[in-house]
């Protein structure tokens, strides 16, 4: 049995044991053909998104290697690729300005700390078992800050596609840059970024339909269309190069180091690891709930389940392995995870391989990059991100909730006129706060019995039966210190309110806990109660809930009854009844 248990514990910790065991020809074969259409479409997406960071564009591919082993040994997901995205490129240039460093060499060192230390906090949650931590962050909230970043991102790239000098990290700054260099844009860049931007949009509606019309099977108009990217490269590089379009003011990749990635401890000086605390935090907190969001999406798709607590230690050692190796903070994809996916990806190998295609270009093709042109790489990172953006998220919370419409707004706006620092941080207080406000607002209703049945509904609702002796209110919320003295008020209100009650019922089947202060509140309201000549009793207790007030003194000194049923206790103490409710245990 020990052998066993111990089995299942390295299973846990290295699920490429569990899955390892069971790989079968089918897997390699579906594994190795959807490595080779990821790999493809990473090799311009890692080294577009290297430039949004603000990195050489080599270090895209070096992030894009050996984090996708890690995640292959320690990862639950089948088909998360793993890398960088958008978001986190954004958020790795705007933690690494305002260090203001004097080399590329040390914004590559900072980089890779920030990898690091990325890498431990998410390790480290993952010890503490803080999976849960998704949970607290509202998707409304992480919704509006993406939306804000994918226009945040693509509005950066505008001075690529045109060939002006701009910068800033807001909004409006980067209006205000591309506003001050319109005059000095150049032609020949504008016209490679405007013609790269329409085809890619081309190629991601239209392509596959076009080709299908004319015989292409759809399966493979798919796998074409998604490589359309690469044409692109392909196209642009070709152009720029035979035409000279440097020597005409054209930006382009320019010499791209070689070979394998470089290994060891980024030489950053440990003093930039106070500046980089926080933004390595947020980095990691969203990086975490983009990544675990999309591999249970996936997961859902074939009955398969992940462990987000493993999926914290999977993506820690991830960014680790990208600090270690020249790389900067990576997470799960979304566009590269359902592009693995819907190639046929059935195990965490597809990453292996994709790695080791992408160790081999950059290996064997960066001297083909040195013509790329800038405008190429933006035009990518450009239609990319557009698909993240969701206006449309304001219009529906604003017709489900006031109070989530308030928290997406809040978040886009500091987010677009702020920065991303400040936006992200703005929308997980937003959430949790969200969280504390409506939680601190229970939900007390008065409810009664409805004719020819045992159920009990809101009076204001349904048609129901009522006794004027007692008045039965329920409960929907768990009892904290932050709601039980509105939750007292409320039900000594209903009570003024009500003639001449002699019972209050406290229905408690929503109630999953009741903390300590609660628990006071309850034993000073069973105390008023009793001085006006009212007995307090509660039903429907849940078992956990019945196990930690037996261990007080609050049932001992109840006025009422703890009944086993609504039913029962309406039954036992309406008028003309007696009271032989059943105590719950």
């Amino acid at each position: 049995m020990r052998a066993i248990r111990d089995s299942q514990r390295l299973k846990r910790i290295f699920p490429v044991l569990d899955w390892g065991q069971r790989y079968s020809h089918e897997d390699l074969t579906g594994d190795a053909l959807a490595a080779v259409i990821v790999t493809i479409m990473l090799v311009p997406q890692s080294l577009a998104y290297a430039l949004l960071a603000g990195l050489p564009a080599e270090v895209g591919l070096y992030a894009s290697i050996l984090p996708l082993v890690a995640y292959g040994v320690f990862g639950t997901s089948r088909a998360l690729a793993v890398g960088p995205v958008a978001v986190v490129s954004l958020m790795t240039a705007s933690a690494l300005a305002p260090l203001e460093l004097a080399s590329v060499q040390q914004y590559v060192a900072a980089a890779g700390l920030l990898a690091l230390m990325s890498g431990m906090m998410l390790l480290a949650m993952g010890a503490l078992r803080l999976g849960l931590v998704a949970n607290f962050l509202s998707h409304p909230v992480i919704a509006g800050f993406i939306t804000a970043s994918g226009i945040l991102i693509a509005v950066s790239q505008l001075r690529h596609i045109l060939g002006i000098s701009s910068g800033g990290h807001n909004l409006p700054e980067m209006l205000g840059g591309l506003w001050n260099g319109i005059a000095t844009i150049n032609p020949a860049t504008a016209a490679i970024g405007v013609a790269a931007v329409s085809f890619l949009f081309w190629v991601r509606k239209g392509a596959a339909p076009f080709l299908v019309a004319r015989g292409v099977s759809p399966s493979l108009a798919q796998t074409l269309a998604r490589v359309g990217p690469v044409a692109a490269v392909a196209l642009t590089t070709s152009v720029t190069w035979v035409l000279n379009l440097p020597g005409q003011g054209v930006e382009v990749v320019g010499a791209v180091p070689g070979g394998l990635p470089p290994l060891g401890l980024p030489q950053a000086p440990w003093e930039m690891i106070p500046a980089l605390a926080l933004p390595a935090l947020l980095i990691s907190v969203i990086g975490y709930v983009e990544s675990v969001s999309v591999a249970q999406t996936l997961a859902a798709k074939r009955r398969q389940r992940i462990d987000p607590n493993q999926e914290l230690v999977a993506l820690g050692a991830a960014n680790l392995s990208s600090g270690l190796s020249g790389g900067y903070p990576v997470t799960g994809g979304f566009a590269r995870s359902v592009v693995n996916f819907d190639a046929g990806a059935r195990t965490p190998a597809a990453g292996v391989m994709t790695a080791v295609g992408l160790l081999l270009a950059a290996m064997l093709l960066t001297p083909l990059l040195y013509f790329l042109p800038k405008a190429t790489l933006a035009a990518t990172i450009i239609v990319a991100v557009l698909s993240l953006v969701d206006l449309g998220v304001l219009m529906r919370a604003w017709r489900y909730s006031r109070a989530d419409f308030a928290a997406v707004f809040v978040t886009i706006a500091l987010t677009l006129l702020a920065g991303v620092e400040i936006g992200v941080g703005a929308g997980v207080i937003l959430s949790l706060l969200l969280f504390v406000w409506k939680t601190s607002r229970p939900h007390v209703a008065e409810v009664g019995l409805v004719p020819g049945s045992e159920h009990f509904r809101n009076i204001l609702r349904h048609q129901v039966v009522t006794d004027p002796a007692v008045l039965t209110l329920r409960i929907d919320e768990s009892l904290y210190f932050a709601n039980s003295a509105r939750m007292e008020d409320l039900i000594l209100d209903r009570v003024l309110q009500t003639p001449q009650p002699r019972h209050v019922i406290l229905m408690c089947s929503a109630v999953n806990e009741i903390d300590l202060s609660a628990l006071e509140v309850l034993e000073a309201l069973n105390d008023r109660l009793r001085d006006m000549g009212v007995l307090l009793h509660l039903s429907e207790v849940k078992g956990p809930v019945m196990d930690r007030l037996i261990g007080t003194h609050f049932l001992d000194h109840l006025s009422g009854r703890v009944h086993l049923s609504q039913f029962d206790a309406f039954q036992a103490l309406r008028s003309g009844g007696q009271m032989s409710g059943v105590a719950a245990r």
